[in-house]
Order: structure tokens, then C-alpha cells, then sequence
């Protein structure tokens, strides 16, 4: 009887911690060391593809336009990040860099402009009783957050994109693509 007690309180604290480390993966920006392979066209996956390659929040926020908490645990992460790029977390396409990133204050990851406007469209969005103007993925659909402008921010756009972090997978500066590691390797570098 003493041992499984004694099991039972060393098994709480590491399920617990288990459960947290989970959590903060659920809700933590992806960030990699690689930078992803860039889609040729359109991404088309079923709802349960995407549920198998997105974690929960993911799928809420991009395949259901659901948006984040302000002010948490991912703001607090992108503020830190140093130069790098930012990708669409449903697909890999290059959305956003640290060159159009600003601190608008707002409780969310804030661009100017993106980096590739190809990779980025705008529709009208009337949710929530008001007229906004949604930002999604041009090459999944997926929801990124929304962009408003004349807000009178000291940037070259007066645009604020206000975009889930957890829609962004990051890719610090150094990093290099599958390709390029592949080439260094065959040169034995």
C-alpha cells in the first residue's frame, strides 16, 4: 500500500508536467531551424488532413477563423524573436519577415506589410457585428487574423496586420533550407 501512495505522488507531478509541456505545444509559435519548401499552388487538404498535421488551436484558428488569447504566451515569444521569417503554419508559405514586424501593442503579433503579398489575401469580414478586413493564407485559406488601417502607427504602411501567432511557424534568420543543407553536405562542408 506505502508504494503505490508513494507511486501515486511522483506520478501526479510528472503527468502534470506532461500535460503542460502539451499544452504550451498547443499554444506556443512553431518555430524551426528549416525553412520549409514553398507551395507551387494551392493546398487542398480535407478536414481531417488538416487535423492530423495541426494541432487544435491551429485548427481552430486557421481552418475555423478563430482567434488567440492577447497578451499571452505567444505575443511574449514573438516579441523576443530576433531577424527571421514567417510562415504559414498550415503550409509552409512565406507570409510575413521581421523586417515589417512592429510592437503596435495590440496583444498580437503586428506587421506592416507582408512579405510576399502574393501569399496574402484580403476579404470584407462582418463577424462579430462589425465590418473588419480578414487576412488569410492565398495558398490554404487559412485564417491568419485580420488588417486595419489609419490607425496612425509610425510605419511606412499605416496598415497594422494583426495576425495569430499561433498561425505563424518562425524561422530565425540562419536558418537554411532543406536544399541548401543537402548542397553543403554534398560538398562536404
Amino acid at each position: 500500500m506505502f508504494h503505490s501512495r508513494w507511486l501515486s505522488a511522483l506520478a501526479l507531478p510528472l503527468m502534470l508536467g506532461a500535460c503542460k509541456a502539451e499544452e504550451n505545444r498547443k499554444t506556443a509559435m512553431e518555430t524551426s531551424k528549416e525553412v520549409p519548401a514553398q507551395p507551387t499552388g494551392k493546398v487542398e487538404k480535407t478536414d481531417a488532413e488538416w487535423k492530423k498535421i495541426l494541432t487544435p488551436e491551429q485548427y481552430r484558428v486557421l481552418r475555423q477563423a478563430g482567434t488567440e488569447r492577447p497578451n499571452g504566451e505567444i505575443y511574449d515569444q514573438f516579441k523576443k524573436q530576433g531577424g527571421g521569417t514567417y510562415y504559414c503554419a498550415g503550409c509552409g508559405a512565406e507570409l510575413f519577415t521581421s523586417n515589417e514586424k512592429f510592437d503596435s501593442h495590440c496583444g498580437w503579433p503586428s506587421f506592416y506589410d507582408p512579405s510576399k503579398a502574393k501569399n496574402v489575401v484580403t476579404r470584407d469580414d462582418f463577424s462579430g457585428g462589425m465590418a473588419r478586413t480578414e487576412v488569410l493564407c492565398a495558398k490554404c485559406g487559412g485564417h491568419l487574423g485580420h488588417v486595419f488601417k489609419g490607425e496612425g502607427f509610425n510605419t511606412p504602411t499605416d496598415q497594422r496586420y494583426c495576425i495569430n501567432g499561433i498561425a505563424l511557424k518562425f524561422v530565425p534568420a540562419e536558418a537554411k533550407t532543406a536544399e541548401a543543407k543537402k548542397d553543403e553536405k554534398a560538398a562536404g562542408k
